[in-house]
């Protein structure tokens, strides 16, 4: 096992980073893809995993089960046998000889497998080794980094009700796999959290269209503040060289469309300041 998963949550290739090479790291995800269709989907623990998580492997799929990333053998008078597939290394190879720079051909994406396992807390680099196997780090930490954001977008924006609802999709393979259950985001860091902070005040910029010539000259520029009315607008206060309006304070709050009000307080109190007048 690789010595990086000593640590919790090594540092993955980041989309973000300047450096991320897509070309070097497409192979990797596809010998994951292939690793979790071929062999990881028919594992106990696996199971057990999918199973608590009420979520279904690519072979339990209703009307299209994928047993394998390479069509069985036995649609052509012979049976399709899993130990042909031998695990190399990071290297996968099929019966038919391909490598692990072939694009397999049943396409199965890891996405909504990494959304439940994040949003369950099971993110953990024994589970994501044990469900795409030695490239996990190269192929899928890369997901799983932007759905841990993701997971905190979604915690922020509506409430319990709303973010559980993004994520009671499942597989797609039946419709019986809504989420049962869902805990904060697990050994968070706070570079994790700065870096989705960040990524936030960025989203509420785009909200305000302050991209393209209206973007901030720099990433140091004071965060945007959102005054959310129920009505569904928005009140911005950018980088007030004497502070926000009297009354307000660093923070923001929300309200209506099922989304709670926040000032300040997680209890849903006004605090001491209040709203200016007129507000």
């Amino acid at each position: 096992m690789d010595s990086a998963m000593e640590n919790d949550y090594p540092a993955p290739p980041s989309m973000g980073d300047a450096n991320f090479d897509i070309l070097e790291w497409h192979p990797a995800y596809l010998s994951c893809q292939r690793y979790f269709i071929d062999h990881a989907q028919h594992e106990p623990a696996t199971q057990a995993v999918c199973a608590l998580t009420n979520i279904r492997l690519p072979f339990q799929w209703l009307g299209n089960p994928v047993t394998a990333s390479t069509p069985p053998q036995s649609s052509q008078g012979g049976n399709f046998n899993f130990n042909a597939y031998q695990r190399q290394g990071s290297n996968y190879q099929s019966p038919q000889g391909r490598g692990n720079n072939d694009r397999p051909t049943n396409f199965v994406s890891p996405v909504p497998y990494i959304r439940r396992l994040v949003v369950t807390g099971f993110d953990k680099p024994a589970i994501l080794h044990g469900f795409f196997g030695d490239d996990y780090l190269k192929g899928v930490m890369p997901h799983v980094e932007c759905e841990r954001r993701n997971y905190l977008f979604a915690a922020k924006h509506g409430g319990w009700r709303t973010c559980k609802k993004q994520y009671d999709s499942g597989s797609g393979g039946g419709h019986d796999e809504t989420l049962p259950f869902m805990k904060p985001l697990d050994e968070a860091k706070m570079e994790e959290l700065t870096a989705a902070e960040k990524a936030w005040s960025s989203w509420l910029a785009m909200e305000d269209w302050m991209v393209g010539p209206r973007a901030p000259e720099d990433e140091d520029a004071p965060r945007t503040h959102s005054h959310r009315a129920s009505g569904g607008g928005s009140m911005r206060y950018q980088g007030m060289p004497d502070g926000m309006p009297d009354g307000l304070t660093d923070n923001s709050f929300s309200a209506g469309g099922g989304e709670d009000m926040r000032y300040g307080r997680r209890d849903g109190g006004m605090g001491d300041g209040g709203l200016p007048d007129g507000v």
